[in-house]
């Protein structure tokens, strides 16, 4: 089971990367970004809203936890998503400014995490409205290896598009240490 701190460095990792991974975006023409590209969501843009959207169906749904989570109050009042292929914006720059919300929110809801919210049972409705019942660390778990799956492929079509994101491994963010 990940701990609190393992949390907030998947919450770390998830910034830095979207960071990146936006910044290498806004440096192509919108036709780049929009090109099909036979990706799991079609396009650069496309693929970069699939992660909008089930992050903010995730967010919305872990704002309902029975333990409570104040930071993810910003998210609560987000339209809710009708599809995973959902286009929130097909401008870079408009999807950026949500992104930064929803990592932001993602950040301090980390920052809230306790033990005691990771060893409860998560109870909520998929996509589909059919009900489930998971441990909410494995939920949690679920989330962030979410992101870095498309991630990856957002790092695959950008680097075919001409544009290296550059490093990508969580290990750049895992401090040395210190033996005793």
């Amino acid at each position: 089971m990940p701990t609190p701190a393992e949390i907030a460095l998947l919450a770390k990792y998830n910034e830095w990367m979207n960071t990146r991974l936006y910044e290498a975006a806004a440096t192509l023409p919108e036709e780049v970004l929009q090109a099909d590209r036979e990706a799991f969501f079609g396009s650069i843009i496309g693929t970069f809203n699939h992660l909008v959207v089930a992050d903010t169906i995730w967010l919305k749904r872990f704002a309902t936890h029975p333990l409570g989570f104040a930071a993810l109050a910003p998210v609560v009042d987000l339209p809710a998503p009708k599809t995973l292929d959902e286009i929130v914006s097909a401008a870079i720059a408009t999807l950026t400014k949500r992104r930064r919300l929803l990592d932001r929110s993602i950040g301090d809801f980390a920052a809230e995490m306790t033990e005691a919210h990771l060893q409860t049972v998560f109870h909520y409705r998929n996509t589909k409205g059919i009900p489930a019942q998971k441990p909410f660390a494995s939920v949690l778990t679920h989330f962030f290896n979410h992101q870095t799956h498309h991630r990856g492929q957002l790092t695959t079509l950008l680097f075919q598009a001409g544009v290296d994101p550059g490093l990508t491994d969580l290990l750049a963010l895992i401090p040395d240490a210190v033996d005793v």
